[in-house]
């Protein structure tokens, strides 16, 4: 061997680490791919302003504000606000056999009890396991305290109606909802996935608990390409049933609540979480200033092409919410990468 091919080779092996993540970063840029860095700088930063975060970090404000602009939530039962309220949990949940209790202050799912029945003096929850009143009213002091909220600040507990899902999705999901969640900027969907609760993630719809999320043709509302674990799926990983081919009914309106959204909060950047209910239809849930970005995983195409239309498209003129969601259907033709 060469002093030449000796050197070349010792360089290679120095060399390749290093330009691992560099080619990666090239590749992934070249297909339109989001990174977390630029979406902070470039769009939480610039276009989520600090003083709006409450209205969408607090359920109960995003719940108050969707009732007042005729946006559909699922119905509020109770709110706890003090410890002292506690004790009168059983009568307040007296009406209902159905129910889910949640933090207003949580994220990622946590805290979230779903009660689905009663058996004697015990709740059922979601995944079987009973719960007894007193177990109930510990876990609201625990939400109270601040155990689940953002900063570990003292919080309300909230009471609402159980949503009853879409039979369409009964056949690819585990115990729990699935949510529908909607990437919008400037008040325009660009990009959706349905998360199918599993039994990793305890039935809830949550992708890093372990929920799957599938992409949704933004133009139509049909489901392709699905993700797990970081993992491309194409079959739900319990049911063993296909995620794709699915067409999610009111589509348009889901899409028109979604954009509504922006109007609601003043918050540029923003994730939608809908659900679809069996007989009330499309219900907003809530919204999150700071969406993750594995839904380009799941739809197999990048974001950043269709924000940057979108930043065009809002610096030549202002359209309603109408034109903004004909816009989009019209526009976001799916064509996958990879």
């Amino acid at each position: 061997m060469t002093f030449k091919s000796t050197l070349l080779s010792v360089l290679e092996r120095i060399l390749a680490p290093l330009l691992s993540p560099i080619l990666t970063y090239l590749a992934l840029k070249k297909m339109g791919i989001l990174g977390m860095n630029q979406r902070n700088a470039e769009f939480i930063a610039q276009y989520n302003p600090r003083k709006f975060y409450p209205l969408v970090d607090d359920k109960l404000l995003t719940k108050n504000l969707a009732i007042k602009a005729s946006i559909a939530v699922p119905e509020l039962y109770a709110v706890i606000e003090i410890e002292h309220q506690v004790v009168h949990l059983e009568k307040m949940i007296a009406p209902y056999s159905s129910f889910v209790i949640k933090p207003a202050q949580g994220s990622g799912g946590d805290g979230i009890v779903v009660i689905v029945g009663r058996r004697g003096p015990n709740y059922k929850r979601s995944d079987g396991i009973l719960m007894h009143a007193d177990e109930l009213k510990h876990h609201v002091s625990n939400i109270l305290s601040g155990m689940y909220s953002l900063g570990g600040h003292p919080d309300k507990a909230m009471v609402e109606y159980r949503v009853e899902f879409d039979p369409l999705f009964r056949e690819i999901s585990y115990q729990g909802v699935p949510d529908i969640r909607v990437i919008v900027f400037k008040g325009y969907p660009v990009m959706s996935m349905v998360r199918l609760p599993t039994r990793l993630s305890s039935g809830k719809a949550n992708l890093h608990q372990g929920a799957v999320g599938v992409g949704v043709n933004i133009t139509n509302g049909e489901t392709h390409f699905g993700v797990w674990q970081n993992h491309v799926v194409e079959h739900h990983t319990d049911t063993g049933n296909p995620i794709s081919g699915l067409q999610i009914p009111d589509w348009e309106r889901l899409l028109t609540i979604s954009a509504s959204c922006y109007e609601l909060t003043g918050l540029g950047y923003i994730g939608v979480d809908l659900v679809l209910d069996r007989d009330k239809g499309p219900l907003m849930l809530e919204l999150n200033a700071r969406p993750g970005l594995a839904i380009q995983i799941a739809n197999r195409t990048g974001l950043a092409p269709r924000l940057a239309l979108i930043k065009k498209r809002c610096a030549q003129q202002k359209e309603s919410i109408q034109s903004r969601v004909a816009f989009v259907q019209k526009t976001f033709v799916h064509q996958p990468l990879w």
